[in-house]
């Protein structure tokens, strides 16, 4: 595993030159491939520099331990040769995980989905919480929320939100919420005190590039109409919605939220390439083999992935089979203590594939 690490030292340093070029300010793409690679050879290099740290002390316990007189201080010796070995497994792991092929999406921007599925009002309802919930987990990573297109019930809900979510490795700590929330509570219309269940879809789509995927003028047809809020009341004198179609797959995209219709179409055809590119990952998800498919985690939307129960105060994520009893902090935001683990569990179901091989 480490034989590809033994020049990690001279890649770093090439890097930093190419970064030190003026010229490859004026290529901003070039510029910002070659910032993210540097972060990432620079954290392997510096888990190789503990690793390297960490063999040495333990031989040099070990001969300690060999060659000491001293009862003493062979005992302590063999005392930090024990812990020193303990930590091994824990670093060659992490460096294991580093040198992982790299998920694409990892550093960049998303859109946030969300929509509300069976359960009528409460289903909104939850669509609304849930949106505040990834909204203040946003504002504690230092990120930015920007609703592109929002479909709001008259009782505080959303049929659909639509959220742009801007920042530092964004699509990394959320790729893996897309899919089925379920919550189990007692609605407020609610007069007998009975637990609904309702369901709400995520989807966590990462922001695509235009060099991505080529969109051609005449396969968009874009129409334009006056916003409208619950119920179907306009909100705009002016006719700034915009409405944009992919005529090749039918796919539609709406944007109502800015009151320019020239800013509502450019972030309807930001949604609308992002979708497209999503669409053809998750094809390229369904052609993989079916054994493999159970192990990729690549969010399959239909999927139940987590509960919501507010009587008992409790969230469970169904995919890692975890069960914390903070459901308030979890809604408030607190999210890191579901997300962390879920994140070492597709990286240690990646780390068992390689091993496989």
């Amino acid at each position: 595993m480490f034989e590809q690490l033994a020049d990690i030292g001279e890649k770093l340093s090439a890097l930093e030159r190419r970064l030190a070029d003026p010229e490859l300010l004026t290529r901003q793409d070039e510029y910002r491939a070659a910032v993210r690679e540097h972060t990432q050879v620079a954290r392997v290099a510096a888990l190789y520099g503990q690793y390297k740290k960490l063999l040495a002390e333990i031989a040099g316990s070990r001969e300690l331990a060999q060659t000491e007189e001293d009862p003493e201080l062979v005992s302590l010796a063999r005392a930090e040769l024990e812990a020193l070995e303990a930590r091994k497994p824990e670093l060659e792991r992490a460096i294991r995980i580093q040198l992982l092929p790299r998920d694409p999406n990892d550093e960049k921007n998303i859109f946030l989905e969300i929509r509300a599925g069976t359960g009528g009002d409460e289903a909104a309802l939850f669509a609304a919480d849930l949106f505040r919930m990834y909204n203040r987990y946003s504002e504690s990573k230092g990120w930015k929320v920007e609703v592109v297109n929002s479909s709001a019930t008259g009782i505080g809900g959303f049929k659909e939100i639509i959220a742009q979510i801007s920042g530092a490795q964004v699509y990394s700590h959320l790729k893996y919420e897309s899919g089925v929330h379920r919550v189990q509570r007692v609605p407020d219309t609610e007069t007998q005190g009975r637990i609904h269940t309702s369901a709400v879809t995520v989807a966590i789509i990462p922001e695509a590039d235009e060099v991505e995927l080529h969109i051609e003028p005449n396969e968009l047809k874009f129409d334009v109409y006056r916003s409208s809020g619950p119920g179907g009341q306009s909100v705009n004198t002016t006719d700034s919605a915009v409405r944009v179609t992919h005529l090749p797959t039918g796919m539609v995209v709406t944007c109502q939220d800015e009151k320019s219709q020239h800013k509502n179409k450019a972030k309807a055809l930001q949604v609308l390439r992002a979708r497209l590119l999503d669409k053809l990952e998750q094809e390229r998800h369904e052609r993989i083999s079916e054994d493999r498919r159970g192990q990729v985690g690549s969010g399959d939307r239909s999927e139940r992935i987590r509960t919501y129960n507010f009587p008992q105060g409790r969230v469970t994520d169904h995919r890692i089979n975890l069960t914390l009893y903070r459901l308030d902090q979890f809604m408030e935001g607190v999210l890191d203590e579901v997300l962390l683990p879920l994140a070492t569990h597709f990286q240690t179901e990646a780390l068992n594939r390689t091993d496989g091989l």
